[in-house]
């Protein structure tokens, strides 16, 4: 597929192997913009072989200035709990007739919560909802008694990373419009999160390519060593 006269012209600005962050940041701001708020995402390949159970990496941060979507929270939980995530400000809430509308195909929303309770009930569509993303996980605060919290950080720009098949992990750092300061608080967030996880067992570099990239534009690689 020929790439777009905009991706072309993106790619010719780009005139470095690698950049020191702040003027990574820099230049993806100054590429040419798209006719939309474009999402800014970090991709990183950490020296990790997930295969093995003790080089996982995996967990959640709140990025300081959010990641500029709007997320609709769904909270399966019964009785006062379910009370308690209303008045959280969750966008649905219901028990086993959300369920069985997830049963059905429905998937209108962006981060899944529950509490241990209903764990068996949300089993039912573990098979729909892993593959998406969105089944709840007591190592992504989303089990948990205390749905409030959960959905509060939800809605304020928590993020969960977790390595891919090919021990990579994507995270979305907020939008070209948070400009080059906030882009970068968030990026350093997430990079702080990444070192505090790095597993015993890994050896060598750990982050062996670190790269940025916005919606319409081609990545670009920042120096980030450990």
């Amino acid at each position: 597929m020929k790439a777009s006269k905009k991706y072309t012209e993106s790619a010719k600005a780009i005139t470095q192997k690698s950049y020191d962050v702040a003027d990574g940041f820099e230049t993806l701001l100054s590429l040419p913009k798209a006719k939309f708020d474009e999402t800014v995402e970090l991709h990183v390949k950490l020296g990790v072989d997930g295969r093995n159970a003790d080089q996982q990496v995996r967990g959640v941060c709140i990025l300081p200035h959010g990641t500029g979507k709007s997320l609709k929270v769904l909270v399966i939980a019964r009785g006062d709990k379910a009370d308690e995530a209303t008045k959280a400000g969750a966008d649905y809430v219901g028990g086993e007739e959300i369920v069985t509308k997830i049963q059905g195909g429905w998937l209108d929303f962006d981060v899944a919560i529950t509490t241990p309770d209903m764990m068996g009930v949300v089993g039912r569509v573990a098979r729909i909802l892993g593959p998406k993303g969105l089944m709840p996980n007591p190592k992504s605060g989303t089990v948990t008694m205390d749905v409030a919290k959960a959905i509060h950080d939800a809605k304020a720009g928590k993020v969960e990373y977790r390595l891919d098949k090919t021990n990579n992990v994507h995270v979305i750092l907020g939008k070209v419009s948070f400009g080059k300061e906030k882009l970068i608080e968030n990026f350093n967030t997430i990079i702080e999160a990444l070192t505090k996880a790095k597993p015993a067992a890994a050896k060598g570099t750990y982050f062996r390519n670190v790269t940025i990239a916005s919606t319409m534009s081609p990545g670009i690689r920042l120096n980030v060593t450990m």
